[in-house]
């Protein structure tokens, strides 16, 4: 078995007694193969933030009781918060061009690095299916304005809870996503670049469209905050910058399986700084503005972009915004939703999963976990979605980066990340260290977990509960990282 290792050298190449640890896709890239430069950073993460959830994500604040500007600064304040981890989680990638999966087996062991890559790959499956729904859901309207039918009129199909004609869409959005996943990574890169300026143009014709039809910039800008006083908003401002932190939670820890294909540090340091925090908070903005504009243009805040564009007065028009929001759409979702779980799946069995094959499962989970329920209501979105799977990436994100920059000191030996019998392997594969401090850092999170999911009466879990749960993935990080660095103390890349 040939594989290029060394950050510095293609010519390193480990001989291994077993490929149970690798193929063609877990594999480190050769330095030749390494051309992302800022710029292609920046637009994968333009591709990934322009979508939907990203418009809408201010609503859901608003509706929380917050005004326009409290929303915004919360959302840029999550995401210049996240850039923080996903750029110290991106440097072993470049370092050493290896992916998400093979990174944890340095902190978590050879076999345990599954117990993570699995947990981020659940929640990609998930988001993969809300994507996907919604782009279906685009593809529903488009169908409606050009054959003319009234999609009001529906009838749900029985346990599906959704028309046929919308799971159709949906099956038909799903298609189109596993095509560019059996093209291979070359083939996102290729999306991201072409969609992100396409992107970018729309999003400031919406913005256009907003202030001219509504003269202005509407009543949303005028609503004052609904809270009178600061220990009110406190509680809501925690939980919306937990949510906004945990929207990109996931890809802050598979962000090597991008930044391996980065040509330096500093492309993928300032492509990341460029596109993510920028992108966010531009489109979030322009959903507020666009909401605004509905309240005077139809009498009433239309949040759904889909709903909206139906509105249009041209049917053509109205089909190429539709389009658009497609495009908008498949690129977050490949990128964001598909990469990542592909990798995640393929570590389980390097030799029977490929690349494509973890791709395939992802797209069937993701159908399976009824995506249109989990993206039904705004309120569960944010405090049992977002929140919720913050409080298990938060933990892994603080395990990673104590154990590449604090413990190894950014020392890595990729030989033995993929030796069944390396250093790595700790105890029969698993750490103890790394899967205790998971464990420790999670339980704080789950007494107001359940409480919000109503599995145990409010009224029962101590208020303390409840506040650490508005801060889940802070907490889960703080308390990961702190009893990761003691347990390695006490037990040096032996357990």
């Amino acid at each position: 078995m040939t594989r290029p290792t060394a950050p510095t050298s293609e010519t390193q190449i480990p001989m291994l007694q077993s490929d149970a640890l690798i193929n063609d896709d877990l594999a480190p890239v050769p330095i030749a193969e390494r051309t992302w430069s800022m710029w292609s950073i920046a637009a994968l993460w333009v591709g990934m933030a322009i979508c939907i959830t990203t418009y809408t994500l201010a609503s859901s604040l608003i509706e929380q009781g917050m005004n326009w500007k409290q929303a915004v600064l919360t959302i840029f304040l999550g995401n210049l918060i996240v850039l923080i981890p996903m750029t110290l989680n991106a440097h072993p990638g470049t370092a050493y061009g290896i992916p998400f999966p093979v990174l944890i087996r340095a902190s978590f062991g050879t076999l345990g690095s599954n117990i993570p890559a699995l947990m981020r790959a659940l929640v990609a499956c998930g988001w993969f299916g809300i994507q996907t729904w919604i782009g279906g859901a685009a593809i529903y309207a488009m169908a409606a304005i050009v054959f003319g039918f009234n999609p009001a009129l529906k009838t749900a199909l029985p346990i599906i809870g959704i028309s046929a004609g919308e799971f159709f869409c949906f099956l038909l959005f799903w298609a189109i996503n596993i095509f560019v996943i059996v093209r291979g990574m070359n083939s996102i890169k290729w999306l991201e670049i072409f969609a992100a300026p396409f992107l970018i143009l729309t999003g400031v014709g919406l913005l256009v469209w907003a202030v001219v039809a509504a003269k202005g910039w509407g009543p949303i800008f005028a609503q004052p905050s609904k809270f009178q006083s600061t220990a009110e908003f406190l509680p809501v401002f925690a939980a919306g910058l937990t949510a906004m932190v945990g929207y990109w939670a996931t890809l802050s820890l598979n962000i090597p399986d991008f930044s391996r294909f980065a040509k330096t540090q500093r492309d993928q340091v300032v492509g990341q700084a460029l596109g993510l925090p920028l992108s966010m908070t531009f489109y979030a903005f322009i959903g507020v503005a666009v909401t605004s504009a509905t309240v005077i243009v139809f009498g009433k805040a239309i949040w759904d972009p889909v709903q909206l564009m139906q509105r249009f007065d041209s049917p053509i028009l109205a089909v190429l915004a539709l389009i658009t929001l497609t495009i908008a759409t498949l690129s977050t979702n490949i990128a964001a939703n598909v990469v990542s779980p592909a990798n995640d799946f393929a570590n389980l069995a390097p030799r029977l999963i490929s690349f494509r094959t973890g791709g395939i499962l992802t797209g069937i989970i993701g159908i399976l976990m009824f995506p249109w329920k989990l993206y039904a209501d705004p309120s569960g979105y944010i405090f049992t979605w977002l929140i919720g799977y913050s409080a298990l990436l938060g933990p892994i994100g603080g395990i990673m980066i104590a154990d590449y920059f604090v413990y190894r000191r950014r020392q890595l030996d990729v030989n033995a990340l993929y030796d069944p019998n390396g250093r790595y392997r700790y105890s029969g594969g698993f750490s103890g260290v790394a899967i205790t401090a998971l464990v420790l850092a999670v339980l704080p999170n789950i007494p107001g977990f359940l409480a919000n999911i109503k599995v145990l009466p409010q009224t029962s879990v101590a208020p303390i509960f409840i506040s650490i749960y508005n801060y889940a993935w802070f907490v889960g990080f703080a308390l990961a990282f702190a009893f990761y660095l003691v347990g390695r103390k006490l037990a040096p890349d032996r357990a």
